[in-house]
C-alpha cells in the first residue's frame, strides 16, 4: 500500500486525520505513531499491532508488542494507572520488588531487556562498579530489588565478578615498572561491567 492509501484507510476506518507525508515519517523511523495511531495502522494493515515495532526496547512498545491497554498492565503490576502511564512516559520505572517481577513476567521480559525498559542499565553499571571495588555482598540485595535474579544465582554472578576484577587489578601490579599504566584492564573490564554481569548471569 502506497502512503496515500495507508492515510486514506486510516481516516476512512478510524477518523484519523493522517498525511501521506507522515505515514512516510513512520515508514523511515523519523516520527513514531501514538498508541491510538499504531493500533489503528495495525488495523489497516492487517496485522498486529507488535508486527510493526521492530524491537521493543520501551516499556510503551513491550506492552503495545503484547496487545494491552495502559489500564491493564497497570493492574496486572499492582500500580494506579496514572502512576502507570508516567512511569511508562518518563522511561523510569520506580516500583518495588514485587511490581518489578510482576511488570517482567507480564511482558515476558527477560533480566536484560527489563533493564532497557525500565531504564536503569546505568544504575546496575554503577552498582556493579561499587561491588567489584569494594565489598560485593553488600550490593546483593540493591541489584536484586532492579532485576528478578534468584539471590544464589546473584551472589555467585557478584562474587565471580569480584574476583575476576581483583585479579585483573593483581596482575597488572610490578613493582619493577611504574612508567606505564598498570591500571588500564582494571579500567577496560569496569566499562564492559554490565556485559560480563549479562555473560555470567545468563541474562
Amino acid at each position: 500500500m502506497a502512503p496515500g492509501h495507508v492515510a486514506y484507510g486510516l481516516r476512512a476506518q478510524y477518523g484519523l486525520h493522517v498525511s501521506p507525508d507522515t505515514v512516510m515519517a513512520w515508514e523511515r523511523g523519523l516520527a513514531t505513531p501514538g498508541t491510538r495511531e499504531l493500533t489503528a495502522l495495525a488495523g489497516v494493515l492487517w496485522c498486529s499491532p507488535g508486527e510493526l515495532l521492530a524491537a521493543a526496547t520501551t516499556l510503551r512498545e513491550h506492552r503495545i508488542a503484547r496487545g494491552m491497554a495502559t489500564d491493564d498492565l497497570a493492574r496486572r503490576v499492582g500500580l494506579d494507572t496514572a502512576v502507570y502511564q508516567r512511569m511508562e512516559e518518563s522511561g523510569r520505572w520506580r516500583g518495588n520488588e514485587r511490581q518489578t517481577a510482576a511488570l517482567a513476567e507480564t511482558l515476558r521480559l527477560t533480566p536484560r531487556a527489563l533493564l532497557a525498559a525500565t531504564g536503569r542499565d546505568e544504575e546496575l553499571a554503577e552498582l556493579l562498579r561499587s561491588a567489584v571495588t569494594a565489598r560485593w555482598q553488600a550490593y546483593v540485595r540493591p541489584v536484586g530489588k532492579m532485576l528478578p535474579l534468584d539471590r544464589g544465582h546473584l551472589e555467585a554472578v557478584l562474587q565471580r565478578l569480584h574476583a575476576d576484577y581483583q585479579s585483573r587489578m593483581m596482575a597488572t601490579l610490578s613493582w619493577g615498572e611504574t612508567s606505564r599504566d598498570t591500571g588500564e584492564p582494571g579500567r577496560d573490564f569496569l566499562e564492559s561491567i554490565v556485559d560480563h554481569f549479562w555473560a555470567l548471569s545468563g541474562g
